[in-house]
């Protein structure tokens, strides 16, 4: 199961530890979802989540206030008892010395941050979501070809690391070479990263490790990148009935999401640069509403109808 390490929230949320006595190396967060206990202070526990980030806001915060000692004892100790991982108190809030008494009592973390409840939420189950998501790794290279996630697949030495270099000479950015790690973050949405070990790196047969960061500059590598287009590099077979129209669309799968998929014959001369950028702009239209094919089609009708129109007439 996937898994955040707590530190590394604090690091990149830039959160307060006001527990720092409590060791929280080993704690992870398994779940991208959060929780506002809010009705557990009130007293109900039915379906608590209590393995999830638990964040408290102005209205959480104004209720503890409200509690008398004695409540607050009983509260706390019925909340802070259950397996938490840790507890953020929003918009610089401090908890009361009771709470904090009871949450090194049961090992909690506490945290705070600067930000308002929702900016916060909103931030932290889009982070998490990332995270945590269902993550496989396929044998490709990921390009961003103008704004449009392009994952090139195919055999072992077709030519992905070689159309991948010519497009990032024509300005275009390299996410990753050889290995993409594909994450489902929603639905609808697949994004594409490198492993650290190979990031910015291209390797080309013959020439061997090319760090592409070094050689192009900043502007020509990136990090993640959806996955908009899948290009799958094959072998031209004359055999092999290939589509000329695109009047409907192939996909292939991952992690259950369906993406776009063109099969490209590899022959000699053909540029397969400007076959991956022809593509990566015509699905860019066809999502702005218009398709070429569909257009062809609906002008050859016409020009048909036309014609029986006019033999219609001659009789």
């Amino acid at each position: 199961m996937p898994s955040v390490k707590l530190t590394h929230i604090i690091e990149t949320m830039k959160l307060e530890n006001l527990t720092p006595e409590i060791d929280i190396s080993k704690i992870k967060i398994t779940q991208p979802d959060i929780n506002r206990p809010a009705l557990q202070l009130a007293g109900y526990f039915e379906h608590f989540e209590a393995t999830r980030l638990q964040i408290i806001g102005f209205v959480e915060y104004t209720y503890m206030e409200g509690l008398d000692d004695t409540q607050k004892r009983t509260s706390y100790e019925k909340l802070l008892h259950n397996p938490i991982p840790a507890i953020v108190f929003c918009r610089e809030l401090e908890p009361d010395p009771i709470f904090m008494e009871t949450a090194k009592k049961y090992g909690v973390a506490l945290l705070m941050t600067k930000k308002s409840t929702s900016a916060f939420m909103a931030e932290i189950i889009r982070w998490l979501n990332v995270k945590l998501a269902p993550c496989i790794t396929v044998h490709g290279v990921l390009v961003d070809v103008f704004g449009e996630g392009v994952l090139i697949t195919g055999e072992s030495g077709i030519g992905k690391s070689e159309a991948a270099l010519e497009l990032i000479k024509r300005g275009h950015r390299l996410v990753t070479d050889d290995v993409v790690e594909i994450r489902k973050v929603s639905d609808v949405t697949l994004i594409g990263t490198a492993p650290d070990i190979t990031k910015h790196f291209i390797e080309l047969r013959g020439i061997g490790i090319v760090d592409v960061k070094t050689l192009f500059g900043v502007s020509s590598v990136k990090d993640t990148q959806n996955i908009d287009l899948v290009i799958r590099l094959e072998d031209w077979n004359k055999d092999k009935e290939y589509d000329r129209l695109g009047l409907e669309e192939e996909y292939t799968e991952y992690l259950g999401n369906k993406v776009v998929c063109h099969n490209i014959p590899i022959r000699p001369g053909r540029n397969l640069a400007v076959i991956c950028e022809s593509a990566a702009v015509n699905h860019r239209q066809k999502k702005m509403g218009y398709n070429a094919a569909q257009e062809l089609y609906q002008r050859v009708q016409n020009s048909l109808a036309k014609r029986r129109e006019e033999d219609e007439e001659d009789v």
